[in-house]
C-alpha cells in the first residue's frame, strides 16, 4: 500500500523554469474564467454549465484537437462530456485517458475542486500538442462528477467508462485530476483518514497519487516517473477502494469497469478549508505550486504514451 518508488523531493524548491512560468499564467487564466467569471457549475447553474463545456471545447480546438462530446440526460437537463484526443502513431489501439470534472458542488465556485483539474487537462493538452504519442492520449473533462450524482450511473466519468467498456476499448491508464491547487507549509495543515495519518506528511505541500490495489503497477510507475522528472514532493498510495477518500474521483468510475486509474490530488478536504464552499475561489490557490505539479505530469503523461 504505501512503498512508493524512488524518494518525494524534499528540500527548498528551485525557481520556476521558463516553461514553468507559462504554464503558470495560463493556469491562472483557465481557473479565473472556470470559478471566477462563470462560476458555480452544475445542472442546477445550467447556463453556467454549458458555458464552463463551451469554455473547455473553445480551449482544446484553439490548440488543433478536435472535439467530440458525449452527451446524456439527466433530471430533464442536457448535460455532456467533452472529448480530445492525440492518436496514437505506433499504437493507437492503447488509449490514456486523462480526465478531470468540470462541474462544481452546488453553492460552490469551485476554484480548486475542480477547475484546478479542468486547468491542468487544458494544460496537459497544450504541452502534448505538437508531440506524436505512441499509444493515444484522451483529454476528457466530465460532467456530473459532484452529489448527488457521485458515486452514480449518472456521473459523466461512469457514462463514458461503461460505454468504453462497452466498445471494448483498451484504456490502459486513466489519470483523474482532482482538487490540485492548494497547498500550505503550516504544520499540522494536513489530515488523513485513519490509519493514513500514521505513514504520511503533516503539512500540506505534496501532491498525493491515489490508485485502488488493482492499479498498484500503474500507481508505482506514475509515482516513479513523477519523481524522476518533477522537483516537488510527492506521496503515493495503492489502497482499498472502501477506505474513505480513495474512491472520491472519476477513477471510481473506470475502477468499476476493470480499467486501472490513479487520482492526482491535492487531497481535497483533508487540507483546504475551503473545499465545498463558497470560499473555493481562484485567489486562494497557489499557481506557482500548480505549475511546478503540471509539468510533472506533463513528463508522466509521455512516459506513460510512449511506453512501447
Amino acid at each position: 500500500m504505501f512503498n512508493m518508488p524512488g524518494h518525494s523531493y524534499r528540500g527548498a524548491l528551485p525557481p520556476l523554469s521558463q516553461e514553468e512560468i507559462r504554464i503558470r499564467d495560463r493556469l491562472v487564466v483557465h481557473v479565473n474564467h472556470l470559478a471566477g467569471k462563470i462560476g458555480e457549475r452544475n445542472i442546477w447553474h445550467d447556463r453556467n454549465l454549458q458555458l464552463a463545456a463551451e469554455y473547455i471545447t473553445s480551449a482544446f480546438k484553439k490548440l488543433g484537437y478536435s472535439v467530440s462530446e458525449q452527451d446524456y440526460r439527466v433530471h430533464d437537463s442536457s448535460v455532456k462530456n467533452i472529448i480530445a484526443e492525440r492518436r496514437g502513431v505506433l499504437h493507437p489501439e492503447e488509449i490514456i485517458v486523462i480526465g478531470a470534472h468540470y462541474d462544481s458542488i452546488i453553492g460552490s465556485p469551485g476554484a480548486d475542486d475542480n477547475a484546478s483539474g479542468v486547468a491542468t487537462i487544458l494544460e496537459c493538452a497544450r504541452l502534448l500538442a505538437t508531440i506524436e504519442p505512441k499509444r493515444t492520449v484522451r483529454f476528457i473533462a466530465f460532467v456530473n462528477e459532484e452529489p448527488p450524482f457521485f458515486y452514480t450511473d449518472q456521473m459523466g466519468s461512469y457514462r463514458y467508462a461503461q460505454a468504453a467498456k462497452q466498445k471494448q476499448e483498451n484504456i490502459v491508464a486513466m489519470l483523474s485530476i482532482e482538487s490540485i491547487g492548494y497547498y500550505s507549509d503550516k504544520p499540522h495543515s494536513q489530515y488523513y483518514p485513519f490509519p493514513f495519518s500514521f505513514f504520511y506528511p503533516h503539512t500540506a505541500n505534496f501532491i498525493g497519487f491515489v490508485g485502488n490495489l488493482s492499479s498498484r503497477t500503474l500507481t508505482r510507475a506514475i509515482v516513479a516517473s513523477f519523481r524522476q522528472h518533477a522537483s516537488f514532493p510527492s506521496e503515493g498510495i495503492a489502497a482499498p477502494s472502501w477506505i474513505m477518500g480513495v474512491g472520491w474521483s472519476d477513477q471510481w468510475s473506470f475502477w468499476k469497469q476493470g480499467y486501472r486509474a490513479v487520482m492526482v490530488t491535492g487531497t481535497a478536504l483533508f487540507r483546504n478549508p475551503h473545499y465545498h464552499t463558497e470560499y473555493d475561489t481562484p485567489e486562494t490557490l497557489d499557481y506557482d505550486r500548480m505549475a511546478r505539479v503540471v509539468n510533472g505530469l506533463m513528463h508522466v503523461i509521455q512516459d506513460l504514451a510512449n511506453q512501447k
